[in-house]
């Protein structure tokens, strides 16, 4: 991609492999005036996942997974038609992918770890709760007169 802002990166020091991405250009809707009907700056960008060589393994089982509903034979597609000039299309799509292709290859979340509230907490709690009775049960007109 010339003059494209250079590889991007998934995470860690992964790129994304510039002759494993299939890029697909056609007119875009929206605004653009005459413009818009002789240009084509919608932009699709398709990536196989599925027979990519530049994941870990690891990795591109993990986002075969997680992606399995948005791939179509294990190929990933992202679309970009937010502005009027293909490149800056071409950047978004790109980004784009990236930031997908990171969320679904990090690493899944620790398990929490179940813990117990402290007695002491739990006893000051009731304390204040008890006082805060006493001081509203004090208001009560049942005392004047």
């Amino acid at each position: 991609m010339d003059g494209m802002s250079g590889p991007h990166v998934i995470r860690g020091s992964v790129l994304l492999p510039e002759a494993e991405l299939m890029w697909r250009f056609s007119r875009s809707s929206g605004p653009g005036g005459q413009h818009v009907n002789t240009s084509d700056s919608r932009v699709e960008l398709r990536f196989d996942l599925a027979a990519t060589e530049a994941l870990p393994e690891v990795w591109k089982e993990r986002a075969l997974e997680r992606l399995a509903e948005r791939l179509s034979d294990g190929v990933v597609t992202v679309r970009a038609s937010e502005h009027r000039s293909q490149w800056r299309n071409r950047e978004t799509a790109a980004v784009r992918l990236a930031a997908l292709l990171a969320e679904a290859t990090a690493p899944p979340p620790r398990p929490r770890r179940p813990t117990r509230v402290p007695r002491g907490i739990n006893e000051r709690r009731l304390r204040e709760k008890k006082q805060r009775s006493e001081t509203k049960r004090g208001r009560s007109a049942r005392d004047w007169g």
